[in-house]
């Protein structure tokens, strides 16, 4: 077996970035089973107000995972990659719960958009800092 590239203090942090994005993948599906349950045909992204919900959970957590993933990193290597990681699960806590209230009724969506929007701001923000003390020595 060959001696891995990346150190394995950063497994968890690939194992968070895999299972945002194998959520993201499952939130994709269940816009095209709402397509076919709702009768809302590709490429209409509106017209019933049940696949809409379902369609704007997946836009966005795609919107929030640009600034996630890449702050996920940052912190990971300039913070701490356990840190990185925890705040990563919390990320994806939230962005199920997001899910599963956000399809019920848009006033249920709070508490999974807090739980995924405020890691993904201490990640961005602790990652910055982490990388300019780096820079400044």
């Amino acid at each position: 077996m060959s001696e891995a590239i990346v150190p394995a203090a950063y497994a968890p942090v690939f194992v968070v970035m895999l299972l945002a994005l194998l959520e993201y993948f499952w939130f994709s599906i269940a816009v095209g089973r709402a397509r076919y349950r709702y009768g809302v045909k590709a490429p209409a992204t509106s017209g019933n107000e049940d696949f809409e919900r379902v369609y704007r959970v997946q836009m966005n957590t795609l919107e929030l995972l640009a600034i996630f993933l890449p702050s996920l990193w940052a912190f990971a290597l300039f913070v701490s990659p356990t840190w990185a990681a925890g705040l990563g699960v919390v990320f994806i806590v939230g962005r199920l719960l997001y899910f599963l209230g956000y399809v019920k009724s848009a006033d249920k969506r709070s508490l999974g958009f807090g739980l995924s929007m405020f890691p993904t701001l201490f990640l961005l923000l602790g990652g910055l800092f982490g990388a300019a003390r780096a820079m400044l020595g």
